[in-house]
This record gives C-alpha cells, sequence and structure tokens, in this order.
C-alpha cells in the first residue's frame, strides 16, 4: 500500500515547481528546460511538473526522455493540458510520481461526468503513483450544476490531492475560496495551484498543504518570463521560515 501523498516528500510544506516548455524550436526548448531542471535542483523544489504549457507533447517526451536518462529517481509529475489520457501514459512510461489534471470534478455534465468517473478508475488502476485533481480550476468550465462541497466530495474520490486556483496564471489565491475548499476537505490535502508569493505564503500555508509555483519563478513574475533562480531561493526560504 503506498503512503499518503504528502509522506512522499521531505518538507512539511512542499512546493513543485512547473516547467513550461518556453522556446522557439525543439532544439532551445529541451536546452531551456535543462537550464530550469538544473536551478530548480540546485535550489532544492521538492518536485518540478512538466507541462506542455508553451510547448507541445513531443516537448514534453524530449524533456522526459532527458530526465529518465540523466536523473533517475528524481521525483516529478506530470500535465498534459487537455488530453488527461496522455498525462496518465506518460507517467506510467516515464516513472512520474504524480499527474496533474486540471479538473477531475464539476467540469462536465452529468452525462460525461459518468464517462469520466469509469475513465479515472480504470487509469488509476493502472497507474500506481498520484493524483492532483482541480475543482473550479482556472480557465475550466463549471457545468456539473453541483454544489462546491458536492463537486469538492466528488474530486476527494478521483484524487489523492485538491488543487485550489483563482481564475487565471500567476492570479493570487483569494482566502476566502482557499478557506472554503479546507472546510469541506477537513485533512484531505489542499495544493495552493497559483499565486504563491513568499509575501502571502505564511498566510497561505497555514491552511493548505503545498503549491505548485510557475510565474513567480520567472524574472518577470509573469509566465512568459526566464527562470530567475534568486526568485526560487526567495520563495523557498520563505517556505522554510514557516513550515
Amino acid at each position: 500500500m503506498k503512503k499518503p501523498f504528502l509522506e512522499v516528500f521531505e518538507n512539511k510544506k512542499p512546493i513543485f515547481a512547473m516547467l513550461h516548455l518556453k522556446g522557439d524550436t525543439p532544439e532551445d526548448i529541451l536546452e531551456r528546460a535543462k537550464k530550469e531542471i538544473d536551478i530548480y535542483t540546485k535550489a532544492g523544489v521538492d518536485a518540478m511538473i512538466v507541462e506542455n504549457y508553451f510547448g507541445t507533447y513531443t516537448n514534453m517526451v524530449d524533456v522526459l526522455e532527458y530526465i529518465k536518462e540523466t536523473m533517475p529517481g528524481i521525483t516529478f509529475g506530470i500535465n498534459c493540458l487537455n488530453n488527461d489520457t496522455m498525462a496518465f501514459e506518460l507517467a506510467i512510461k516515464y516513472g512520474a510520481t504524480f499527474i496533474q489534471l486540471d479538473s477531475v470534478a464539476g467540469h462536465l455534465e452529468e452525462r460525461d461526468d459518468i464517462t469520466f468517473d469509469a475513465f479515472m478508475k480504470l487509469f488509476r488502476e493502472r497507474f500506481d503513483g498520484y493524483v492532483l485533481g482541480g475543482v473550479r480550476f482556472k480557465y475550466q468550465p463549471y457545468l456539473s450544476k453541483r454544489s462546491l462541497e458536492e463537486d469538492l466530495l466528488i474530486g476527494k474520490e478521483r484524487c489523492d490531492a485538491i488543487v485550489v486556483t483563482e481564475d487565471a496564471t500567476g492570479q493570487e489565491t483569494s482566502m476566502s475560496k482557499i478557506q472554503s475548499f479546507k472546510d469541506t476537505l477537513k485533512d484531505f490535502p489542499l495544493i495552493v495551484g497559483a499565486g504563491l508569493t513568499p509575501d502571502n505564503c505564511k498566510e497561505q500555508f497555514a491552511i493548505t498543504d503545498a503549491a505548485i509555483v510557475g510565474s513567480y519563478f520567472k524574472d518577470t513574475y509573469k509566465d512568459t518570463g526566464e527562470i530567475d533562480a534568486e526568485h526560487v531561493t526567495a520563495m523557498l526560504n520563505a517556505r522554510n521560515k514557516v513550515q
């Protein structure tokens, strides 16, 4: 039996860094990713998430091959945007610790949600890692017509941790939304998925259990920027003071 998700990490409040796969060519994307992986590894982030945010599926494969060949045993996750099936398939093939799905409940009408439930059960049997799942996630539709509490309880059955965001990439997640999730989830792991900074991490980590960080790590504090090692260090130092 696998251990609870949060026990995988040495830090009490783990931080997961995004690899957005920015670049002009496949070669450029891979070289940028290598540099970002090096920065994150030296800084001591708890895990990295390979995501086709700017890049494509094939760019993800290139980076995953690099990780497999050069960094065996590293803790990493996968988010294959707009194709949950391929997130599972890549995670199985490359031995990812976890996958991130932007929505695990609330994003589908009832007839489609029945199929999605069967899909989740099928692939969770095949994948022995963990699933981080969004509910009322940024850019995702709300079609279930269920209450937030109902969708969160369904989400708990489909994943190992719930991810909460506000409405956009880099936007600070409001404490009111975080608290509303925690009120229902209780002790179930809750991850803040956008907008964490050194200034708000004490308040947010008082309620949440982990964080996914992308924009703050960039030199411009926006998703389009370049990874800045000083920003990574600043975030981890702030986390270390409050965990």
